[in-house]
């Protein structure tokens, strides 16, 4: 998977997760979501990975949730569709 919201970056030993987002303060979308669950996967398959950093790119580490859907950030089925 190609990650647009982070950054995934072993060496020696130590996987560093960078939020990516920074003209956002890293604020926390759908896409960073579904990529963290991603990088926490690969990581926890990749016996070289024993130690996994988060951090976040530029000033702020993360804002919280990204906002700037409006009444639609919590809402489920505005942003993936109803649940079968």
């Amino acid at each position: 998977m190609a990650y647009e919201t982070i950054k995934y970056e072993v060496a020696e030993q130590i996987l560093t997760i960078t939020l990516n987002r920074p003209d956002k303060l890293n604020a926390f979308n759908a896409t960073m979501q579904q990529e963290l669950i991603d990088a926490f996967d690969k990581a926890d398959k990749d016996d070289d990975v024993r130690a996994i950093i988060v951090t976040g790119e530029g000033r702020g580490f993360c804002a919280g949730a990204d906002l700037s859907s409006g009444a639609n950030t919590f809402d489920r089925d505005a942003r993936r569709g109803p649940v079968k």
